[in-house]
Protein backbone atom coordinates (compact mmCIF):
# COMPACT_ATOMS: atom_id res chain seq x y z
CA UNK A 1 0.00 0.00 0.00
CA UNK A 2 1.33 3.40 -0.98
CA UNK A 3 2.14 5.73 1.88
CA UNK A 4 0.20 8.96 1.94
CA UNK A 5 -0.37 11.99 4.09
CA UNK A 6 -2.63 11.45 7.08
CA UNK A 7 -2.81 10.02 10.59
CA UNK A 8 -0.37 7.30 11.63
CA UNK A 9 -1.16 3.85 12.95
CA UNK A 10 0.23 4.80 16.36
CA UNK A 11 -2.10 7.81 16.55
CA UNK A 12 -5.08 5.67 15.60
CA UNK A 13 -4.22 3.12 18.29
CA UNK A 14 -3.88 5.89 20.90
CA UNK A 15 -7.35 7.15 19.91
CA UNK A 16 -8.72 3.61 20.18
CA UNK A 17 -7.05 3.02 23.56
CA UNK A 18 -8.42 6.31 24.91
CA UNK A 19 -11.86 5.42 23.60
CA UNK A 20 -11.70 2.02 25.29
CA UNK A 21 -10.62 3.60 28.57
CA UNK A 22 -13.55 6.02 28.46
CA UNK A 23 -15.91 3.15 27.62
CA UNK A 24 -14.77 1.07 30.59
CA UNK A 25 -14.84 4.08 32.91
CA UNK A 26 -18.45 4.60 31.93
CA UNK A 27 -19.25 0.92 32.42
CA UNK A 28 -17.74 0.83 35.91
CA UNK A 29 -18.30 4.32 37.35
CA UNK A 30 -20.94 6.10 35.25
CA UNK A 31 -23.41 3.41 34.08
CA UNK A 32 -26.14 5.98 33.62
CA UNK A 33 -24.12 8.21 31.29
CA UNK A 34 -24.58 6.85 27.78
CA UNK A 35 -22.01 9.23 26.24
CA UNK A 36 -19.12 7.23 27.75
CA UNK A 37 -20.34 4.05 26.04
CA UNK A 38 -20.93 5.78 22.71
CA UNK A 39 -17.39 7.18 22.67
CA UNK A 40 -16.19 3.69 23.43
CA UNK A 41 -17.62 2.39 20.14
CA UNK A 42 -14.63 3.87 18.30
CA UNK A 43 -12.22 1.36 19.82
CA UNK A 44 -13.27 -1.91 18.18
CA UNK A 45 -13.23 -0.86 14.49
CA UNK A 46 -9.91 0.98 14.86
CA UNK A 47 -8.21 -1.90 16.66
CA UNK A 48 -9.72 -4.40 14.20
CA UNK A 49 -8.39 -2.40 11.26
CA UNK A 50 -4.94 -2.21 12.83
CA UNK A 51 -4.96 -5.95 13.57
CA UNK A 52 -5.51 -6.49 9.85
CA UNK A 53 -2.61 -4.15 9.11
CA UNK A 54 -0.45 -6.01 11.61
CA UNK A 55 -1.22 -9.33 9.94
CA UNK A 56 -0.27 -7.85 6.59
CA UNK A 57 3.04 -6.27 7.57
CA UNK A 58 4.39 -8.49 10.34
CA UNK A 59 7.68 -10.19 9.55
CA UNK A 60 6.96 -13.06 11.92
CA UNK A 61 3.39 -14.31 11.73
CA UNK A 62 3.79 -16.86 14.51
CA UNK A 63 5.28 -14.34 16.94
CA UNK A 64 2.54 -11.82 16.18
CA UNK A 65 -0.15 -14.39 16.93
CA UNK A 66 1.58 -15.73 20.04
CA UNK A 67 1.98 -12.25 21.52
CA UNK A 68 -1.75 -11.60 21.33
CA UNK A 69 -2.76 -15.14 22.28
CA UNK A 70 -0.36 -15.36 25.24
CA UNK A 71 -1.68 -12.13 26.69
CA UNK A 72 -5.23 -13.36 26.11
CA UNK A 73 -4.45 -16.60 27.94
CA UNK A 74 -2.96 -14.80 30.94
CA UNK A 75 -5.88 -12.37 31.14
CA UNK A 76 -8.45 -15.16 30.93
CA UNK A 77 -6.63 -17.09 33.65
CA UNK A 78 -6.67 -14.04 35.93
CA UNK A 79 -10.36 -13.39 35.21
CA UNK A 80 -11.24 -16.98 36.07
CA UNK A 81 -9.18 -17.11 39.27
CA UNK A 82 -10.42 -13.72 40.43
CA UNK A 83 -14.16 -14.15 39.90
CA UNK A 84 -14.76 -17.36 37.98
CA UNK A 85 -15.52 -15.41 34.80
CA UNK A 86 -15.36 -17.49 31.61
CA UNK A 87 -16.34 -14.65 29.26
CA UNK A 88 -13.72 -14.44 26.51
CA UNK A 89 -12.08 -11.00 26.23
CA UNK A 90 -11.35 -8.95 23.11
CA UNK A 91 -7.85 -10.46 23.08
CA UNK A 92 -9.40 -13.87 22.47
CA UNK A 93 -11.54 -12.29 19.74
CA UNK A 94 -8.47 -10.89 18.01
CA UNK A 95 -6.49 -14.12 18.46
CA UNK A 96 -9.16 -15.90 16.42
CA UNK A 97 -9.18 -13.00 13.97
CA UNK A 98 -5.44 -13.30 13.34
CA UNK A 99 -5.61 -17.02 12.58
CA UNK A 100 -8.51 -16.48 10.18
CA UNK A 101 -6.72 -13.61 8.44
CA UNK A 102 -3.68 -15.87 8.00
CA UNK A 103 -5.93 -18.49 6.41
CA UNK A 104 -7.33 -15.83 4.06
CA UNK A 105 -3.82 -14.68 3.16
CA UNK A 106 -2.80 -18.25 2.33
CA UNK A 107 -5.89 -18.72 0.18
CA UNK A 108 -5.27 -15.51 -1.78
CA UNK A 109 -1.57 -16.22 -2.26
CA UNK A 110 -2.45 -19.64 -3.73
CA UNK A 111 -5.40 -18.36 -5.75
CA UNK A 112 -3.42 -15.68 -7.60
CA UNK A 113 -0.22 -17.68 -8.08
CA UNK A 114 -0.13 -19.22 -11.54
CA UNK A 115 2.44 -21.77 -10.40
CA UNK A 116 0.13 -23.26 -7.76
CA UNK A 117 -1.91 -26.30 -8.79
CA UNK A 118 -5.69 -26.24 -8.87
CA UNK A 119 -5.87 -28.82 -6.11
CA UNK A 120 -3.77 -26.65 -3.81
CA UNK A 121 -5.94 -23.63 -4.62
CA UNK A 122 -9.02 -25.64 -3.66
CA UNK A 123 -7.34 -26.92 -0.50
CA UNK A 124 -6.36 -23.38 0.56
CA UNK A 125 -9.95 -22.25 0.03
CA UNK A 126 -11.19 -25.15 2.13
CA UNK A 127 -8.73 -24.24 4.91
CA UNK A 128 -10.04 -20.67 4.95
CA UNK A 129 -13.68 -21.77 5.04
CA UNK A 130 -12.87 -24.30 7.75
CA UNK A 131 -11.21 -21.58 9.86
CA UNK A 132 -14.32 -19.39 9.53
CA UNK A 133 -16.53 -22.35 10.47
CA UNK A 134 -14.36 -23.12 13.51
CA UNK A 135 -14.61 -19.51 14.71
CA UNK A 136 -18.37 -19.66 14.26
CA UNK A 137 -18.53 -22.93 16.20
CA UNK A 138 -16.43 -21.55 19.04
CA UNK A 139 -18.81 -18.61 19.31
CA UNK A 140 -21.69 -21.07 19.71
CA UNK A 141 -19.87 -22.80 22.56
CA UNK A 142 -18.27 -19.82 24.31
CA UNK A 143 -19.15 -16.23 25.13
CA UNK A 144 -16.59 -14.34 23.08
CA UNK A 145 -16.43 -10.55 23.15
CA UNK A 146 -18.34 -9.09 20.16
CA UNK A 147 -19.23 -12.57 18.91
CA UNK A 148 -18.64 -14.07 15.50
CA UNK A 149 -18.78 -10.85 13.50
CA UNK A 150 -16.42 -9.19 15.97
CA UNK A 151 -13.92 -11.95 15.21
CA UNK A 152 -14.49 -11.41 11.49
CA UNK A 153 -13.92 -7.63 11.47
CA UNK A 154 -10.15 -7.85 10.79
CA UNK A 155 -10.93 -10.48 8.13
CA UNK A 156 -13.26 -8.03 6.37
CA UNK A 157 -10.56 -5.35 6.63
CA UNK A 158 -8.06 -7.78 5.05
CA UNK A 159 -10.26 -8.80 2.15
CA UNK A 160 -8.58 -6.53 -0.43
CA UNK A 161 -5.05 -6.77 0.96
CA UNK A 162 -2.60 -7.61 -1.79
CA UNK A 163 -1.07 -11.11 -1.47
CA UNK A 164 2.66 -11.05 -0.78
CA UNK A 165 4.78 -11.63 -3.86
CA UNK A 166 1.93 -10.62 -6.13
CA UNK A 167 2.67 -8.49 -9.19
CA UNK A 168 -0.89 -8.13 -10.49
CA UNK A 169 -1.55 -4.44 -11.19
CA UNK A 170 -5.30 -4.72 -10.51
CA UNK A 171 -4.78 -6.34 -7.11
CA UNK A 172 -2.26 -3.67 -6.17
CA UNK A 173 -4.76 -0.94 -6.99
CA UNK A 174 -7.55 -2.66 -5.05
CA UNK A 175 -5.41 -2.64 -1.90
CA UNK A 176 -6.10 0.93 -0.79
CA UNK A 177 -7.31 2.57 2.40
CA UNK A 178 -10.81 3.64 1.23
CA UNK A 179 -11.65 0.16 -0.07
CA UNK A 180 -10.24 -1.53 3.03
CA UNK A 181 -12.29 0.79 5.26
CA UNK A 182 -15.39 0.13 3.17
CA UNK A 183 -14.85 -3.61 3.56
CA UNK A 184 -14.48 -3.17 7.33
CA UNK A 185 -17.74 -1.19 7.37
CA UNK A 186 -19.52 -4.13 5.73
CA UNK A 187 -18.40 -6.25 8.68
CA UNK A 188 -19.48 -3.50 11.08
CA UNK A 189 -22.91 -3.50 9.48
CA UNK A 190 -23.32 -7.22 10.11
CA UNK A 191 -22.16 -6.72 13.71
CA UNK A 192 -24.52 -3.79 14.24
CA UNK A 193 -27.47 -5.67 12.76
CA UNK A 194 -26.73 -8.57 15.09
CA UNK A 195 -26.03 -6.49 18.22
CA UNK A 196 -28.14 -3.39 17.56
CA UNK A 197 -28.26 -0.44 19.91
CA UNK A 198 -25.14 1.64 20.38
CA UNK A 199 -23.03 -0.52 18.06
CA UNK A 200 -24.10 1.63 15.11
CA UNK A 201 -21.98 4.42 16.58
CA UNK A 202 -18.90 2.38 15.65
CA UNK A 203 -19.26 3.73 12.09
CA UNK A 204 -17.96 7.07 13.41
CA UNK A 205 -14.50 5.48 13.35
CA UNK A 206 -14.62 5.31 9.54
CA UNK A 207 -13.64 8.98 8.92
CA UNK A 208 -10.58 8.51 11.13
CA UNK A 209 -9.57 5.34 9.32
CA UNK A 210 -10.03 7.00 5.94
CA UNK A 211 -7.22 9.43 6.73
CA UNK A 212 -4.86 6.64 7.82
CA UNK A 213 -1.47 7.35 6.25
CA UNK A 214 -0.33 3.76 5.94
CA UNK A 215 2.61 4.55 8.24
CA UNK A 216 3.16 3.10 11.70
CA UNK A 217 4.54 6.34 13.14
CA UNK A 218 8.00 7.42 14.18
CA UNK A 219 7.97 6.00 17.72
CA UNK A 220 8.18 2.24 18.19
CA UNK A 221 5.51 1.89 20.88
CA UNK A 222 3.78 -1.27 19.70
CA UNK A 223 4.34 -3.08 23.00
CA UNK A 224 2.49 -0.32 24.84
CA UNK A 225 -0.74 -1.46 23.22
CA UNK A 226 -0.26 -5.06 24.32
CA UNK A 227 0.24 -3.91 27.90
CA UNK A 228 -2.44 -1.21 27.92
CA UNK A 229 -5.45 -3.56 27.85
CA UNK A 230 -4.75 -5.52 31.06
CA UNK A 231 -3.08 -2.52 32.72
CA UNK A 232 -6.04 -0.16 32.34
CA UNK A 233 -8.45 -2.84 33.59
CA UNK A 234 -6.28 -3.42 36.67
CA UNK A 235 -6.10 0.31 37.31
CA UNK A 236 -9.87 0.77 37.03
CA UNK A 237 -10.49 -2.23 39.29
CA UNK A 238 -8.03 -0.80 41.84
CA UNK A 239 -9.79 2.57 41.79
CA UNK A 240 -13.14 0.80 42.15
CA UNK A 241 -11.92 -1.10 45.23
CA UNK A 242 -10.35 1.97 46.86
CA UNK A 243 -13.31 4.27 46.32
Amino acid sequence: MRERFGISGNALKIIAATSMLIDHMGLMFFPGVELFRLIGRLALPIFAFMIAEGCKYTRNKLRYFLMVFSLAFVCQLVYFIYNGDTYMSILVTFSLSILTVYALQYFKSCLFDENVSVSKKVLSGFIFLLSVACVYGLNLCLEIDYGFFGCMLPVFASFFHEPKGNDNVVLKKLDNVPLNVLSLCVGLLFLALESGGRQYWAFLAAPLLLIYSGKRGKANIKYFFYIFYPAHLLLLEFVNIIF
